[in-house]
C-alpha cells in the first residue's frame, strides 16, 4: 500500500484530529505543531504564543480510497476559515487556519480549493497555504484526546456554516 500525507490546522488539534481520524481511508492522524521557529516545542511553548507554531494535525491516508481533494472538502466543513488566529472560542495565533502542503500538486488543489469555497462565505477565507515545514508530534496526551478523555469542541457537523 502506498501512502500520502496531508497537514491542517483548523483550530485546536484535538477536534481536527477526531474529524480526520474517522474517513474512511485516513490511516492515522497525529496532533501536533508546525509553521514556528523552535525545534521540538511544547504545548506550553505553543501556548505562549512565542514560537509561532500552528496546532495541527498530520494525516497519513491511502489515496487508493480517499483524494486528497476529499481531505480539503473536510477541512473546509469542519472550521470556520474566515476566523483569523481563533476557532470558536479558542483565541490565540496557534489555532490559525491554515493548509501545510506536501508538494506542487498539493498545493495547486489547495488553492484551488480555497477558490472554490470563497463565494460561500460573506467574509474573507484567512487560510494560509504554504509548504510544510518539519512537523512535531505533540505529547503523548494530546494524540487520540477524544477517545481517550471522551469530549467534544467546536468542530462543526459536515455541511454547516
Amino acid at each position: 500500500m502506498s501512502t500520502q500525507t496531508a497537514t491542517f490546522a483548523a483550530g485546536c488539534f484535538w477536534g481536527v484530529e477526531d474529524a480526520f481520524r474517522r474517513l474512511p481511508g485516513v490511516i492515522d492522524a497525529v496532533s501536533g505543531y508546525i509553521g514556528g521557529h523552535v525545534d521540538n516545542p511544547t504545548y506550553r511553548q505553543v501556548c505562549s504564543h512565542t514560537t509561532g507554531h500552528a496546532e495541527a494535525v498530520e494525516v497519513t491516508f491511502d489515496p487508493e480510497k480517499i483524494g486528497y481533494d476529499q481531505l480539503l472538502t473536510a477541512f473546509w466543513e469542519i472550521h470556520d476559515p474566515t476566523q483569523l488566529n481563533a476557532q470558536g472560542p479558542d483565541v490565540g495565533d496557534q489555532y490559525r487556519s491554515a493548509i501545510f502542503t506536501h508538494g506542487d500538486e498539493q498545493q495547486r488543489e489547495a488553492i484551488a480549493s480555497r477558490d472554490r469555497e470563497r463565494p460561500k462565505h460573506s467574509r474573507p477565507i484567512v487560510t494560509q497555504i504554504l509548504p510544510a515545514p518539519r512537523f512535531w508530534p505533540a505529547e503523548e496526551y494530546h494524540q487520540r484526546y477524544f477517545q481517550k478523555n471522551g469530549g467534544a469542541c467546536h468542530i462543526m457537523p459536515s455541511g454547516a456554516r
